[in-house]
């Protein structure tokens, strides 16, 4: 499958950002089904793309992106568990990285970033820099998962969780987080936009509601909130290991993935989200490569 992308979106990207100064459930099955909650089904990605499985060390040390292939023990509307945005929201990402900074990432083939998909069990997890995971709010983690989670990001790694929706997710997100980091010991703070995590490179000074392609189309462009009232502010959460270092970040009622996944599939999508998502999306990976 080639690489959706186009040449015109890096000038517009680079045009926008410099205007603005941004520049100093349980896993739904689809039709036909995977298989049941709780379980992994078919490893296939959203758009059914195929999985890109670590079968030993990674081919270099560029840098890379990891997907985590979590359990999903309840539902989510318009959620797709793990595979949520998976392959092309990182790939995407990555790319634009590696064109709008010096980063040299880690490529399939010729202009196609890899996209490692990692269980928290496997051994390939400590080779990943940066680490996602989409549509948490039907994560479950077993114990064994939450002490390698625990362990992974203690050691430097870095996670960045997104696009989950409402309360009710929010809450088996942060169950399920407290098994790795107790929050008496590590508690989830909402992270101020001075935090040089949002100006690593392009100055953040908002965290984007941005909303689903799909959900978008729905409503016509009217609505970014997915769950009306209840999810109408988007919020950037953290934890930090004990040195002060963010470790964790959770992008809550909003999916900044899709404004890279689906950057090439709607002209007005595109314009609406995607500068916002790719600025803070660079800012995230600059950081985790840093810190």
């Amino acid at each position: 499958m080639a690489l959706r992308r186009r040449s015109h979106l890096l000038v517009v990207l680079t045009v926008l950002f410099a205007a603005s100064g941004a520049y100093a459930y349980a896993q739904l099955a689809p039709p036909g089904g995977f298989g049941g909650i709780g379980g992994f089904g078919q490893l296939r990605g959203e758009q059914g793309d195929p999985p890109e499985l670590p079968k030993g060390p990674f081919p270099d040390g560029r840098f890379t992106s990891c997907r985590m292939l979590y359990t999903s023990v309840r539902r989510e509307a318009n959620g797709a568990g793990w595979r949520t945005d998976y392959p092309w929201g990182e790939r995407h990402l990555m790319t634009r990285l590696s064109e709008l900074t010096k980063t040299q990432v880690s490529l399939l083939e010729p202009e196609v970033p890899h996209a490692w998909l990692v269980r928290l069990t496997d051994e390939a997890l400590f080779q990943c820099p940066f680490l996602v995971a989409s549509d948490v709010g039907t994560i479950g983690l077993s114990r064994e998962e939450a002490d390698r989670l625990h362990d992974y990001l203690l050691k430097g790694g870095f996670l960045w969780v997104d696009d989950f929706w409402g309360e009710a997710a929010w809450n088996q997100w942060s169950k399920e987080i407290a098994k790795a980091f107790p929050p008496s010991e590590f508690p989830i703070q909402d992270v101020p936009l001075d935090d040089p995590i949002f100006h690593s490179m392009m100055e953040v000074k908002r965290v984007p509601q941005i909303t689903s392609i799909r959900f978008w189309r729905s409503t016509g462009g009217r609505s970014t909130s997915e769950r009306g009232a209840e999810s109408a502010t988007a919020h950037f959460r953290g934890i930090r290991d004990k040195g002060g270092r963010l470790m964790l970040v959770m992008t809550h009622n909003t999916d900044v993935a899709d404004s890279w996944e689906r950057e090439g599939e709607d002209p007005e999508f595109f314009y609406q989200f995607s500068p916002e998502g790719y600025a803070l999306g660079i800012d995230v990976a600059l950081y985790a490569m840093t810190h």
